[in-house]
């Protein structure tokens, strides 16, 4: 990896293995530890770092000058990318979902504070851009410029989410990641022994492309990931009582926060699979921490439900 992406990684925290203890855990005699991948840094966190890492060292290598990608308007990748860009005086583009509001959150203040230009399209233009999948297929790239897909899902991504699975030094059964494009579930399923088995919980509504997309990603097919579609609660971003009071919860119990798009999804999932029993006495289990806590900005009426939010 180029010298100036080493440099920003040596700033960063380490991501420790907590485990977590309570009576539920010990009821159905299941270990849990969790990643703590949000612990990396204040801004970069989670899973943010290990997509874009290579796939950066592979642009700057080009000698690119600016990265172009797209998300929705409290997208964890742009704002993770918006500020590595001003780390590395990269210039950035974002294309945002939906039209440009009155008042910009507090994710698309951050990006243009840190200098991305953003491009706001409709809901159709955006679904569109899914299908550019390579750092050059982007249809009008300009000299020195380079095309990121949504969430930085691409096969670079899979090798710095590897490294995720390389710092594990205890034995489990099954590691456990919430999904967006699913990108970070095929770097762990690729670099897991065939034994460990992964699960996936979807942060959104109708996700069963996420099969299709996480296949597609594997330069081998794996037969140990299984994708949960079931506890979305209502579709990206959408949250309910019941589920922020979980995180409320956890928080209090474990001092460990988390956010209600992805990683609190996971967590309330990975409960309820327990008191129904859905693993074996004996299990050891952990989830992966994938960052992304200023996302918790948009959480922003009674019902915990994000108005005006779109994408990844």
């Amino acid at each position: 990896m180029l010298p100036k992406l080493l440099s920003l990684e040596k700033t960063f925290k380490p991501s420790v293995l907590v485990q977590i203890n309570n009576a539920l855990l010990d009821q159905h005699q299941i270990q849990l530890w969790i990643k703590r991948d949000d612990l990396l840094h204040p801004v970069i966190s989670g899973n943010k770092w290990r997509k874009l890492k290579y796939s950066l060292d592979h642009a700057l290598s080009l000698g690119i000058d600016t990265v172009i990608s797209m998300g929705g308007t409290y997208s964890n990748h742009l704002h993770a990318l918006a500020y590595i860009g001003k780390v590395l005086g990269l210039k950035t583009i974002g294309i945002v979902r939906g039209e440009q509001p009155f008042v910009l959150t507090p994710t698309l203040r951050d990006v243009q504070d840190w200098g991305m230009t953003l491009k706001f399209v409709s809901r159709t233009e955006y679904r569109a851009l899914r299908q550019y999948k390579d750092f050059d297929s982007f249809p009008d790239l300009k000299p020195r410029q380079y095309w990121l897909p949504e969430g930085g899902a691409q096969v670079l991504a899979l090798k710095g989410v590897a490294e995720l699975v390389h710092e594990i030094n205890i034995p489990y059964d099954t590691l456990c990641v919430p999904c967006g494009t699913g990108a970070t579930l095929a770097g762990i399923a690729g670099a897991v022994a065939d034994n460990v088995s992964v699960l996936g919980f979807a942060a959104l509504k109708n996700a069963e492309f996420l099969r299709a997309d996480v296949t597609a990603l594997l330069a081998q097919p794996r037969n140990n990931c299984y994708i949960n579609l079931a506890y979305h609660f209502g579709g990206f971003a959408q949250t309910n009582a019941s589920l922020n009071a979980f995180i409320e919860d956890f928080e209090l119990q474990t001092k460990i926060s988390l956010e209600p798009v992805y990683t609190g999804k996971m967590m309330y999932a990975l409960y309820d699979l327990l008191q129904k029993g859905y693993f074996k006495p004996g299990h050891r289990i952990i989830a992966v921490h994938t960052g992304g806590l200023q996302g918790k900005r948009g959480i922003s009426n009674e019902k915990g439900v994000r108005t005006g939010v779109d994408g990844r």
